[in-house]
């Protein structure tokens, strides 16, 4: 498997693009030193399109973009505490984006985000079907699973579609929406997996540490629906 340029190009502009919405600064990681021709090729065209095309409007920002070695990167992130858009290739990019979600947090919390060069979006959750947790359901057993990266898929994908819109409305709803399940972990209210992260134990018990799945949207639900009504009055 391999890029062309012009894959390579489009990449780099689909990066560039996020990370200025984001207003963000961009960090693309290789390993140029010892991939020379290739990963040099990755680093040359981000930084020629990014000198051409939007060395002012990231100025603009106040933001900037940097190429990293990615041991450097790797390290840079581990001990960090985010705010940066990190641009890998394809295997680097798999393995360190779950890394950074299971070290930080749950890759139930984990978004993903498919973003075109043109500005067209994707948006879905990053993690798998969970299909361990189907089949206890499926057999009338109840389960404690995270949906907060499922619900983050549909609000980013509402709000990328409130924006192209101008619906003002309908972006609102998907910031409230994100502040309930926020909101609803702050206070306590989760699903195992974040409960053994937040108690610092693996013998969390159900109703009294964790919320099964059903009652955790249930309390989503409540929070969103508390936020709502002061909005609206």
């Amino acid at each position: 498997m391999f890029n062309t340029t012009d894959s390579i190009s489009t990449f780099a502009r689909s990066c560039l693009h996020y990370a200025l919405d984001r207003e963000l600064p961009l960090k693309l990681s290789t390993k140029n030193t010892i991939l020379k021709k290739y990963d040099g090729l990755f680093k040359d065209t981000f930084q020629e399109i990014y000198e051409k095309e939007f060395l002012e409007q990231y100025k603009a920002k106040g933001i900037d973009y940097e190429h990293r070695l990615i041991d450097d990167m790797v390290a840079q992130v581990l001990k960090g505490n985010g705010g940066l858009v990190w641009a890998c290739k394809n295997y680097d990019g798999d393995v360190q984006s779950d890394i950074v979600a299971q070290g930080f947090g749950s890759l139930g919390l984990m978004t993903s985000v498919c973003v075109n060069e043109d500005g067209v979006m994707e948006a879905e959750a990053a993690h798998g079907t969970v299909t361990r947790h189907y089949r206890v359901w499926q057999k009338g057993g109840s389960t404690s699973t995270n949906p907060i990266a499922s619900i983050f898929a549909w609000t980013r994908g509402l709000g990328h579609r409130a924006k192209i819109d101008g619906n003002e409305e309908l972006a609102l709803f998907t910031q409230t929406l994100e502040k309930a399940v926020i909101t609803s972990c702050e206070n306590g209210h989760y699903t195992k997996d974040l409960a053994i992260l937040a108690l610092d134990r693996w013998d969390v018990k159900e109703n009294t540490d964790y919320l099964v799945t059903e009652a955790f949207m249930e309390k989503i639900d409540e929070n969103f629906r508390q936020e709502w009504s002061k909005i609206m009055g």
